[in-house]
């Protein structure tokens, strides 16, 4: 089946369609690629998808796995991809209307200098942080992160979803593992997290081409390789 170049919460992406350039809907989903050459296929909600009515209809070697094989010279897995091709963040739909956040924490040395990355979107809205924490570790980091999607997104009635590749930062505050270090920053944020009802924490995987967590990581690794802090509203 062909491909249609269109925009999820935004961010361009391939979005699976038919022959007359619509997108193929099955159950409320619609595969999708970040990049021609991915080998990762993913599946999003379609009203979350834009498509432009201009837009060509793309060949079904145009993107995923069948690109990269082209290129490769590789033999292609099958077309129908299976539960793990399918990203985490993808499977869980966020609320209508609510704020999409996505926080990442880096450190040279563990302990060592650290850095942290964050992005916000909020509707057609998009912030970047890129924060140096000086001297910690990566798991101090990877909550601090957390803390500044906090610090940024104020009202706490406001739908919130963090997003992180951190199992640590996902253990300690959402699945109630025991914090044998970093006690008081963990329990601040389990503090803050509880009095914040409409904010939920979803664990991605890291460095499996989901592309704002991708961002994320940069900017944490800018800020530990700069030493230096930025914040950018981008759109």
């Amino acid at each position: 089946m062909p491909w249609v170049r269109a925009r999820l919460h935004g961010q361009k992406v391939y979005a699976r369609a038919k022959e007359d350039g619509k997108l193929l809907v099955k159950g409320d989903k619609v595969e999708v690629c970040y990049r021609p050459d991915a080998s990762r296929l993913y599946t999003a909600r379609a009203s979350n998808i834009t498509v432009d009515e201009e837009q060509a209809v793309l060949p079904d070697e145009a993107c995923g796995a069948r690109a990269e094989a082209a290129a490769t010279g590789k033999r292609p897995p099958p077309s129908r991809p299976s539960k793990r091709t399918v990203s985490t963040v993808e499977m869980r739909a966020p609320p209508k209307d609510a704020i999409i956040a996505y926080a990442d924490g880096a450190c040279s040395g563990n302990p060592g200098p650290a850095g942290l990355g964050v992005i916000i979107i909020d509707g057609s809205s998009k912030t970047e942080i890129s924060e140096s924490i000086g001297e910690t570790t990566n798991n101090v980091a990877e909550l601090t992160a957390v803390e500044r999607v906090l610090d940024t997104v104020r009202d706490p009635a406001r739908p919130l979803v963090i997003y992180t590749d951190s199992a640590y930062a996902i253990g300690v505050l959402v699945k109630g593992w025991k914090a044998k270090a970093n006690v008081a920053l963990v329990d601040r944020l389990r503090s803050r997290l509880a009095r914040r009802p409409a904010t939920r924490m979803i664990h991605v995987r890291g460095h499996a081409g989901v592309l704002f967590n991708e961002r994320a990581d940069e900017l944490a690794r800018e800020a530990v390789r700069t030493g230096q802090s930025r914040s950018d509203k981008v759109s």
